[in-house]
């Protein structure tokens, strides 16, 4: 038996030898380069607005009040020239026959240029909006709709005492505004949290929205006049004689539970995510609620994103193969995700994938110069974001070559169909091993956010590689109506130089299962290396450092079980023994070693000195009261087993 294992271990030690002989796998900066935009000395650029002028010069609107244009902004020497000044914290930009508009705190405001000065001389108000005062009252856009009037969203505030819940203190709190040039509101849609992110794309409003209560993580939806977005909040408006919208509060209220609760000194508590509950999702709701709008497709909090921002489409002749697709952009992780969208029966939904990670600061705005590259405003300053700046300007740059990535994930009638940019290697892409598909989703629920619940791992049981080897159709059962898929490709290799792809995981959001023809048994190659031992011992395939992609097949039984009398015994695990788990549970979304992000360092969290069983219970419950100096939210993290979040807390009181 012992000369049997050494045998197999020899061979799995040579193909180790001979994958290490290949290229290494190109990461994602190889083929879209970040370049900082030269800011003149002196200026702090909090981007909040963006716009590429007619003439190619750039407009941009900032957090502090002005607005820039920006000559020559992608050479050597731009021009900043400061157009207005004194305003309300700008968080959007638009151009139009010769003025811009923002949106400030309270109200959309023209400025124009009539003595052609380069400044602005006359601030006209188009059309104001009440404010109470709470600070979380932003107003985001505006976006220009087809018929040129404009997009307007304004966020939520919070309550006094319960400082976690959303209110909507003030008219249009929680909406999306049309307004038009002569100063005319109507009310456009209802149920927004926080809708940092809109757009009109192909003529249509589309919004980002962050998680928070009743919001179980980020995601884009598709806005119609009349929606209900899902956050309650605002309907206290709906009785209004110009809403399109006629749900109530009460009417919601006695069918969802808003978890008002008071302790025997008659405060409120704060809801927290309760395990083991029967919950009730989006979906479910939907039934009851109508004009309750699904997300076409969700953005994994923590892998994703934590703070979604701007969608923008990739126009034609950009960025190679995803010209059509969507980019958005994260402030919390300063990273841009990539959406592709398909219809199935009349509703869009589709696959979203990590594009680019790495900017400087919180990535809130993009805007496409005439040259194809992208522009990238970022922001930092109370919201908190990965990076080493608290604000900038950056320029997303192609190679014009060509990435092995997922060009797009379809959904089928007994699975899905993933097509490559290049390629794929036969032998790996018809191994069923190469491929991992889980499904899960999340609660709809007054607490902050959602675990993600119901996770489920799921059989495939073959695939069919297309002729030209640019399509994959993998067959898996059980799929599920309104889940999130997520479909790993850790296995598959190019054909030319047997790289690995990029990013290989696809999160596909599947609001409508297709009907057609689903493939016979016989066309399938139903291989499976994962059942030969001898492929059971080779290593597996690298994942590239810096990447959201790295995370780690299901374990099995018996490795969980391993792991476990592990923890009681082994020495305090170093940054890297842990780094799989950080990663995997999207504790590095906010947190890093040493240094302060959306969350605190773990140095900082060892000094509180905690025992290792506290950090857990914080892991499963978090209490964000006690780390004051934070804007976003750590939520519950109940699917942290408890052998794992010990490991984790060992390592974070080593930091001590």
């Amino acid at each position: 038996m012992k000369r049997t294992y050494k045998m197999l271990a020899m061979l799995a030690l040579s193909f180790s030898f001979t994958t290490a002989g290949a290229q290494e796998t190109p990461k994602e900066e190889d083929f879209f380069k970040i370049m900082k935009v030269r800011v003149p000395e002196g200026t702090i650029l909090e981007v909040g607005g963006l716009v590429t002028l007619p003439n190619g010069d750039l407009g941009i609107s900032t957090r502090r009040g002005d607005v820039f244009i920006v000559e020559n902004p992608t050479g050597s020497q731009p021009y900043f020239r400061k157009f207005a000044t004194g305003l309300h914290e700008i968080l959007g930009l638009a151009y139009k026959d010769g003025a811009f508009y923002v949106a400030q705190r309270g109200e959309l405001t023209k400025l124009i240029d009539k003595n052609m000065d380069g400044k602005a001389d006359v601030y006209e108000t188009i059309y104001a909006w009440p404010l109470s005062g709470h600070y979380h009252e932003y107003s985001f856009g505006p976006k220009i709709a087809p018929d040129g009037s404009f997009f307007v969203t304004g966020n939520v505030a919070f309550g006094s005492q319960e400082w976690w819940r959303a209110e909507s203190r003030v008219p249009m709190r929680g909406w999306a505004m049309n307004i038009t040039e002569d100063g005319k509101m109507r009310p456009w849609a209802a149920g927004m949290r926080s809708p940092a992110g809109l757009n009109v794309i192909d003529g249509q409003l589309y919004y980002t929205e962050n998680q928070g209560d009743w919001v179980g993580s980020g995601g884009i939806w598709k806005v119609n006049e009349g929606d209900f977005m899902g956050h309650p909040a605002s309907l206290i408006w709906t009785k209004r004689n110009d809403s399109p919208l006629k749900l109530s509060s009460e009417f919601f209220y006695s069918k969802m539970d808003e978890r008002r609760i008071k302790d025997d000194n008659g405060k409120y508590l704060k809801p927290e995510n309760r395990v083991n509950e029967n919950f009730k999702t989006l979906f479910d709701m939907k039934k009851v609620f109508p004009d309750l709008r699904l997300p076409a497709v969700w953005l994994p909090y923590g892998i994703l994103g934590i703070s979604t921002s701007e969608p923008v489409k990739i126009p034609k002749g950009n960025f190679g193969p995803f010209e059509g697709q969507l980019l958005i952009g994260d402030q919390g992780m300063s990273i841009i995700s990539r959406v592709f969208m398909e219809k199935v029966n009349g509703e869009e939904q589709g696959a979203a994938f990590l594009f680019r990670a790495g900017f400087r600061s919180g990535v809130l705005r993009m805007a496409w110069d005439q040259d194809g590259s992208l522009f990238v405003g970022e922001t930092n300053r109370g919201w908190g974001s990965a990076g080493d700046a608290n604000e900038g300007l950056e320029r997303l740059v192609y190679n014009n070559k060509i990435p092995f990535e997922m060009k797009a994930v379809r959904a089928m009638p007994d699975g899905f169909e993933i097509e490559f940019t290049s390629p794929v290697d036969l032998k790996s892409a018809q191994d069923i091993a190469s491929y991992n598909v889980e499904s899960f989703i999340y609660k709809y629920q007054p607490v902050y956010g959602s675990p993600p619940v119901n996770k489920e791992t799921l059989k495939i049981k073959g695939v069919k590689v297309s002729a030209d080897g640019l399509k994959a159709r993998i067959v898996v059962n059980n799929l599920r109506q309104y889940y999130i898929h997520t479909i790993y490709v850790n296995g598959i290799r190019e054909k030319q130089n047997f790289y690995s792809v990029v990013h290989p995981v696809a999160y596909y959001t599947l609001n409508n299962i297709p009907s057609g023809e689903k493939l016979a048994i016989s066309e399938l190659s139903t291989k499976n290396s994962a059942n030969d031992p001898v492929a059971s011992v080779a290593p597996a395939a690298k994942t590239k450092k810096g990447t959201a992609d790295s995370k780690a097949k299901p374990e099995t039984a018996a490795k969980k079980t391993v792991e476990t009398k592990a923890v009681a015994s082994a020495k305090t695990p170093t940054y890297n023994e842990v780094k799989g788990l950080l990663a995997s549970y999207t504790c590095l979304a906010c947190h890093n070693p040493v240094k302060k992000q959306v969350g605190p360092a773990f140095a900082d969290v060892a000094k509180r000195n905690y025992s290792n069983e506290k950090i857990l219970q914080l892991i499963h419950n978090p209490k964000p009261e006690n780390w004051p100096g934070y804007a976003t939210e750590m939520p519950p993290m109940p699917q942290v087993s408890k052998a794992d979040g010990l490991k984790i807390a060992a390592y974070i009181n080593s930091l001590k």
